[in-house]
């Protein structure tokens, strides 16, 4: 009976070369299509992991990692119980052919055999996706789920009753027969390459894998009037450097506001700060996860010792750091074609919301 633990999550694995700008821009000069036909197993794997991410519609989606595959590869689950809700299979395959029905055969008859003695439920549809694409014949034969069974059986001796298992022999006779006569050949299908990448297209790995340019990046909100808790700690801040400029305590933003300098340059240090976490957010969905840590700590290397060199007050130091911020390259860093100088400011009150950046310093 298949276990849950023969089942593993889907984690794509990170790309572990430094991704570059040029990465993003361009990638390889390789149609993405012909591109999947030349990946290495390896890249393939990775590949349909980080397409298997996409899946949507589902409790639950994970690989099969038991022993033997009994025809189950990537696995959608509608409900956490696993099987005993309707459930779909995409096996993916990578060979230096298109699909051929000798192909889909073996693992049709894996999926009624293993149905059959119980091992797990039958899929809802069941998709066979291919790095060099289903064949015309195997594809029609997908389409023609009256067809598919006949083919299926016709090859059942030569193709599948000595290759579903190696410790048994399926032979297709009494109650397996019955069954196959009985069993759905409608819930057979396939997605072509084109619609495995325009699924990965959604992901956060794809401009990495694929090049092409990061899509287009949607406008920061406007701030709020009223700022929202995770502001606290970079506002405190400000205020601080602001009475440390005037003399004098500015303990809330009621009392700023009666500052008008320095409540235009809170208005503007804001929308910086804003700025910077729309990056951040739209990184979450179309780079690999610490693209947007790296950048931080770009731009935290840039100002660091601006920060922390002698200013008359915290307000001069805080525009110092801001005004360096705006100078740092970050040209080898993903993000860069959809990073905005704001971005950068911005990220100088990130910094200081979490205490890596200090605008009144406690030696002076």
């Amino acid at each position: 009976m298949v276990q849950n633990s023969d089942f593993k999550a889907i984690v794509p694995k990170e790309i572990v070369h430094a991704a570059s700008a040029d990465h993003v821009q361009a990638g390889l000069p390789i149609p993405k299509a012909t591109r999947v036909q030349i990946f290495s197993p390896d890249d393939w794997e990775g590949f349909t992991e980080e397409w298997a991410s996409s899946l949507t519609g589902y409790a639950i989606v994970r690989r099969f990692a038991g022993a033997g595959d009994m025809g189950l590869d990537v696995a959608g689950f509608t409900d956490a119980a696993g099987f005993s809700a309707p459930w779909d299979n995409y096996q993916c395959k990578r060979y230096d052919h298109p699909l051929r029905p000798a192909d889909i055969h073996v693992e049709i008859g894996k999926i009624i055999y293993y149905s059959w003695l119980g091992e797990y439920t039958v899929p809802r549809r069941h998709y066979f996706a291919a790095s060099r694409d289903v064949g015309t014949t195997a594809a029609k034969l997908l389409l023609d789920p009256k067809k598919l069974r006949e083919s299926v059986r016709q090859a059942w001796e030569k193709q599948c009753r000595h290759q579903i298992t190696t410790t048994a022999d399926v032979a297709l006779t009494g109650s397996l027969l019955s069954y196959f006569d009985a069993f759905d050949f409608s819930i057979f299908g396939s997605k072509s390459v084109l619609e495995l990448i325009a699924q990965h297209e959604t992901t956060k790995f794809h401009a990495i894998r694929f090049g092409g340019g990061l899509p287009l990046r949607p406008a920061p909100h406007v701030p709020p009037a009223e700022p929202a808790e995770h502001e606290s700690r970079y506002i405190r801040q400000l205020l601080d450097a602001y009475g440390d400029h005037l003399g004098e305590n500015v303990p809330d933003l009621a009392a700023l506001a009666l500052k008008q300098p320095m409540q235009r340059d809170f208005s503007r240090q804001r929308e910086r700060f804003y700025s910077a976490e729309a990056l951040r957010n739209f990184s979450r969905d179309t780079v690999p996860e610490g693209t947007f840590d790296a950048l931080q700590e770009e731009v935290f290397q840039g100002v660091v010792d601006i920060c922390e060199s002698s200013h008359s007050t915290g307000f001069e130091r805080m525009k110092a750091t801001v005004s360096q911020a705006a100078q740092v390259a970050s040209t080898s860093n993903p993000l860069a074609p959809a990073t905005r100088v704001q971005d950068r400011q911005g990220i100088c009150h990130q910094l200081a919301n979490e205490d890596r950046l200090h605008w009144v310093s406690t030696d002076e």
